[in-house]
């Protein structure tokens, strides 16, 4: 039984402001000691359900935050940015089932620090629906024949994974109250609901849905100025359908995931240009 976990940041228990989530905030190091010991919880926790193997994905930010030498060492671990497949970097048909771990609202959302990919990013949509990184990265998993077993974060994602990954194990550590406010359970509590729910998803894999995606998909990302809109439309494929929208019909996800992750290096470099100039007036 292989297994594959992406871990997020901003949906682990304790977490709630952007001090923490941000390399530098003063809260990060302990966010860092918070998703690292929640990795440990679903990593123990898919061992118990009847994993013979786990990799886990480091998909938050720079995606180097786990502490490495506090990670369960029966698992290995893909980390480091950019990454083709971003997320779900690692993720292949031999595995049986995939775990989603820490995960968010998508932009747009009333959820805990909720995006969609990037902080820099209005919506994300595909097929015109407004979509959160779970269910991007599912589409991938999709593709590959894998079903989503565990899903876990606030309350408005709980809600989301609950409504469109059929029979997959939903966790909820925390309620949003505002983008950056939350009502947590303890991370001890939390470690524990992960664990318990890694456990049942693992051990319950053979009887989940493979879900089937329909092809192609349109992918709409407002980006977060004109100039990077401008600029997001000389990638060959797409094309600026407002002030601010790229837009590309895609014939694979693991396209849509790929473009996603060119658009949002462009549209950190571009904010990035903005803040400079901005600084020398």
């Amino acid at each position: 039984m292989r297994v594959y976990i992406s871990i997020d940041m901003e949906g682990v228990a304790g977490v709630a402001t952007l001090d923490q989530v941000v390399r530098g905030g003063t809260g990060y190091a302990r966010a860092q000691e918070l998703m690292t010991r929640e990795a440990n919880a679903a990593i123990a926790g898919a061992f118990e359900g009847g994993a013979t193997s786990v990799l886990i994905n480091d998909s938050h930010g720079t995606m180097d935050n786990l502490l490495h030498d506090r990670l369960d060492p029966r698992a290995r671990l893909v980390f480091g940015s950019p990454k083709a497949q971003c997320m779900a970097e690692g993720l292949t048909d031999d595995c049986d089932v995939a775990l989603f771990v820490g995960y968010h609202a998508p932009a747009g959302a009333p959820g805990v620090l909720a995006h969609t990919f990037s902080a820099h990013f209005g919506e994300v949509r595909i097929n015109g629906a407004r979509v959160s990184e779970a269910e991007v990265n599912a589409l991938y998993a999709a593709a590959l024949g894998v079903p989503i077993g565990l899903v876990t974060g606030d309350d408005v994602i709980g809600a989301i994974a609950s409504e469109v990954f059929a029979g997959a194990t939903v966790v909820t550590v925390k309620t949003a109250h505002g983008f950056s406010a939350a009502d947590t359970v303890a991370p001890s509590v939390a470690r524990e609901l992960v664990r318990e729910g890694a456990a049942r998803a693992v051990a319950g894999a053979a009887s989940l849905r493979r879900p089937v995606t329909a092809l192609p998909l349109t992918l709409e990302v407002d980006m977060p100025s004109p100039v990077a809109a401008e600029l997001g439309a000389c990638i060959p494929g797409c094309s600026r359908t407002a002030d601010r929208t790229i837009t590309a019909v895609l014939d694979s996800a693991e396209d849509v995931l790929g473009l996603i992750t060119v658009l949002y290096e462009l549209a950190q470099g571009s904010e990035r240009a903005k803040q400079v100039l901005t600084n020398r007036r």
